[in-house]
């Protein structure tokens, strides 16, 4: 949780990640974002994130991305 954490801050350095459950639903990400963070998440963990992952509630929070990451990377 701890890198993810970093690669965030890294993409959007004035959002509070830790604490945060409604990044798309309260707008705080955008599309652009979004973009970025699919980017790293493939690098940093070697994984690939289809369409189909890219919902709100996969990237409302940290904790739902690590559980994205987590479950891409068990397949």
């Amino acid at each position: 949780m701890e890198r993810l954490i970093e690669i965030l801050e890294e993409i959007k350095e004035d959002v509070d990640f830790t604490a945060e459950t409604a990044l798309i639903d309260d707008g705080i990400l955008d599309s652009f974002d979004i973009l970025q963070i699919i980017s790293a998440l493939n690098e940093e963990y070697d994984i690939s994130i289809p369409a189909s992952e890219i919902i709100p509630d996969n990237f409302n929070s940290a904790e739902s991305l690590l559980k994205m990451v987590e479950r891409l990377q068990e397949d």
